[in-house]
Order: structure tokens, then C-alpha cells, then sequence
């Protein structure tokens, strides 16, 4: 499980929680009306702006949130790739066929396997290629999804205060009724902006930064896989493959500076 997920989840809903509590606000905030319009309208212009065949995939990307998939290191990749360089210079590439059992990664396998298959390295490349735009548009897809939701539901926000403001003008003259229409007002508010701030968006830019990750130690792998076929000795897999782990740490300390 991302502990970090959770802890921030918890922190952010303990102050929201706290904050209402001391303004006697939280006995007003569940009001269903204002729930439905915001998570229901909010739903409704997902389906209408993405088909089926991306919207399949948001389950997976919820529990990928909450249990991120384990993926080596950049620096794992790299020392698991110049092994292999080393093992293809003295034995010759068909003898990295007893190592494919032991990578830390599914496509570096698939690379390896193909490249001791003997497939042409031209053929290797864009098959490496194609997998990689492939992944990175699966997982854009996703991101768009939430970051869509957090940009709708402010605006759903912003009809329901219309709404209860209109509901407010109508029964100007009887004040209870007054007091009810603003409830959906100002919930409707609070709710739009609270999903986009503290579930969509979050939920997107994490999902970007585990896409940036994978796509990342794809590209590793498959500078560092054509560089071996190319027969290129150890030292200068190991070099050629030292920017992509320069980026790695930089991205890292990126993240952790956030």
C-alpha cells in the first residue's frame, strides 16, 4: 500500500473535519442533493467525453493509487543491463538465454529474449518503440480521466450554487425554505471544489508521475538492450545509460522536494 496516500488522505480529511467542526459547519454539509448533482454530473460528462474502452481501465487506476505497482529501480535496470553486456562479450548473446529468468523487469525479458531469438535489430527497435508510445498513451488516458473530473466538478459546483441561489430567490418569502436552498448552495461549492482538489487531481498527478516511471525504465531498457546487440562493451552500455539514471534522481528529488 502507498502509506503516503493514505497518510495524506487522512490529513487532509482530519483538518477539513476539524476546520467545520470548529465553525459548527459539519452538521450542514451532508446533503445528498448537492452529492448527486456533483458526483452524478461529474460522472455523466466523464462517459459522455471518454468511451468505454478508457473508462474500463479507472478501476485499475484507483487501486493503482492505493497499491502502486513495484517496479525496480533505474539503477537496478542499469546494473542488470551492463551484467548482460558483460555475459554477451564473453560467451555471445546465447548465453544471455540462462539469465531471462532472473530480470527485474517483464520487458526487458521480452527484449532479450527476442534479441537472443536472433530478430533483426531494426525489427527489435520499433518493436521496443511501438511498446513504449504504446504504454505512454494508455497511461495519458487515464491522467486525462481524472484531470477531466477535476475540471468538471468545480463547474457542477458552481451550478448548484446557481441553483440554490435561484431556490433561494424563489421562496424569498418563506424563510425556511430559504435556509435549505442555501444549504444546497453552498454544499454544492464546497463539494465541487473539495473532489477536484483532494481526489481528481491528486489522484491524476500520481498517476503521472507512476507513468513517468514506467516509461522511464522502458526507455532504459531499450537503449541499453540495442546497445548490446550492437555490441557495444560494458563500459559503454554502462555510460550510454548513465544520463537516463542522471534523470531518475533528478525526477526523484523533484518529487520528494514537493
Amino acid at each position: 500500500m502507498d502509506f503516503m496516500t493514505l497518510f495524506g488522505g487522512m490529513l487532509g480529511i482530519g483538518v477539513i473535519v476539524f476546520v467545520l467542526s470548529a465553525g459548527g459547519m459539519l452538521r450542514f454539509l451532508l446533503n445528498w442533493e448537492a452529492i448527486i448533482l456533483i458526483f452524478g454530473g461529474t460522472l455523466g460528462s466523464i462517459m459522455i467525453a471518454y468511451p468505454w474502452a478508457a473508462l474500463q481501465w479507472t478501476k485499475s487506476s484507483f487501486v493503482m493509487v492505493l497499491f502502486p505497482p513495484k517496479r525496480p529501480p533505474i539503477s537496478d535496470l542499469v546494473r542488470a543491463l551492463v551484467s548482460l553486456a558483460e555475459i554477451g562479450k564473453k560467451n555471445g548473446l546465447e548465453a544471455i538465454s540462462a539469465e531471462l529468468h532472473r530480470l527485474p523487469h517483464p520487458f526487458m525479458t521480452d527484449a532479450c529474449q527476442m534479441m537472443v531469438d536472433g530478430v533483426d535489430i531494426h525489427i527489435l527497435r520499433e518493436r521496443m518503440e511501438n511498446d513504449i508510445n504504446t504504454t505512454r498513451l494508455r497511461h495519458q488516458q487515464q491522467t486525462n480521466i481524472f484531470n477531466s473530473a477535476g475540471t468538471f466538478a468545480p463547474i457542477f459546483g458552481l451550478l448548484g450554487t446557481l441553483i440554490g441561489v435561484v431556490q433561494v430567490l424563489r421562496n424569498i418569502s418563506n424563510p425556511q425554505m430559504m435556509g435549505s436552498s442555501m444549504a444546497i448552495a453552498m454544499t454544492a461549492s464546497f463539494y465541487g471544489i473539495f473532489s477536484a482538489n483532494f481526489i481528481f487531481l491528486p489522484i491524476a498527478s500520481k498517476l503521472g508521475f507512476y507513468s513517468d516511471e514506467d516509461i522511464l525504465s522502458r526507455e532504459v531498457i531499450a537503449k541499453g538492450v540495442l546497445s548490446i546487440y550492437d555490441g557495444d562493451v560494458p563500459w559503454l552500455v554502462s555510460k550510454k545509460l548513465e544520463g537516463y539514471l542522471s534523470l531518475a534522481l533528478r525526477r526523484k528529488a523533484k518529487a520528494a522536494a514537493k
